[in-house]
């Protein structure tokens, strides 16, 4: 069990936010979303966090140790797969960015700081909501903002106002830079995992010297350019993948994350993904990529029987 401890008494709005990450948490019991088991406030006006305790590092900081991509693949999918469980749950994160990602000693990824996400799902068609248990301390009078904040207040802060921006620039889809949050949906989290995808190929976030107001007049339009010249050998393939995820159009991109991790994990089954339609070349590149011991085998047998024709035309 760890303690989050506010350094100051919040603001009300800091409260009733980091009042609804719990709330929103609680929901999401799932092996890749850290629990949050109770938010309280200590007499001095701080606000708390009793969480699980988190080892590991930050998927920022992994990237930089230079670890094969096929690795840090599967750690995205891991990724997708606690994104794609929240979606499914009616509720998207809006702040997914490698600093906000855990990788811990034994491979298990956690996805954090659930504090801006968006429930798009009315309680009354969500899932229920789990109660968020409320620790009693007789050595700490404190008060739980649990249970003083009224399930009016907290769905009054559970949207942002149309207009207001909020998120990590390098890593918001255009209609969330824009300030667009009436189009915002699993979409907008697809966006920011390519973004994360991106980083993975190289190593830095995508465009990250555009100001805020650029990102969705001018981002996706030097994305497929930037990318290349980050990184000159990455194939084709995943290139495609990444860079249908960032699409400025949120209709071009996957439709969920599911699809996402899907692409993923062909490329690195090495097999075709939707994202990309291979030349003659390619396919053939990767067919014998994928059967380089059937391959080797006919050579062979070719080898032997050119041997043999050779002895007996003596």
């Amino acid at each position: 069990m760890a303690l989050k401890v506010m350094n100051a008494a919040p603001s009300a709005e800091l409260a009733q936010r980091m009042l609804r990450e719990a709330r929103i948490v609680a929901r999401l019991e799932h092996p890749a979303i850290v629990p949050i088991h109770d938010v309280g406030q200590l007499p001095d006006g701080r606000v708390f966090y009793a969480m699980k305790y988190v080892q590991g590092r930050r998927l920022d900081r992994v990237v930089r140790n230079k670890n094969p991509l096929p690795e840090l693949l599967r750690i995205f999918q891991r990724v997708c797969e606690a994104v794609a469980f929240a979606h499914a749950h009616g509720v998207i994160h809006r702040d997914l960015k490698p600093e906000n990602i855990m990788v811990g000693p034994f491979g298990e990824v956690l996805v954090m700081d659930w504090g801006i996400a968006k429930v798009l799902l009315e309680p009354s068609k969500a899932e229920p909501i789990f109660q968020v248990s409320i620790a009693t301390a007789n050595t700490i009078e404190q008060q739980s903002l649990l249970s003083s904040l009224g399930e009016r207040q907290l769905d009054s802060v559970a949207e942002t106002a149309h207009g207001t921006v909020m998120g990590t620039p390098p890593y918001m889809a255009p209609e969330q830079a824009l300030g667009e949050t009436n189009e915002l949906d699993e979409r907008t989290d697809v966006y920011a995992l390519g973004a994360i995808l991106y980083f993975l190929l190289c190593g830095r976030p995508p465009l990250e010297t555009l100001e805020l107001t650029q990102v969705g007049q001018t981002f996706a339009d030097q994305t497929r350019q930037a990318l290349r010249q980050a990184y000159s050998k990455i194939p084709r393939s995943i290139e495609a993948v990444c860079l249908k995820a960032m699409a400025r159009d949120r209709n071009h991109r996957y439709v969920n994350v599911d699809a996402l991790a899907s692409d993923v994990g062909r490329f690195l089954d090495n097999l075709p993904v939707s994202a990309y339609r291979e030349g003659l070349s390619e396919r053939a590149e990767r067919w014998l990529a994928r059967n380089h011991f059937l391959v080797f085998l006919i050579a062979a047998y070719l080898l032997m029987r050119i041997f043999l024709l050779l002895v007996s035309g003596r």
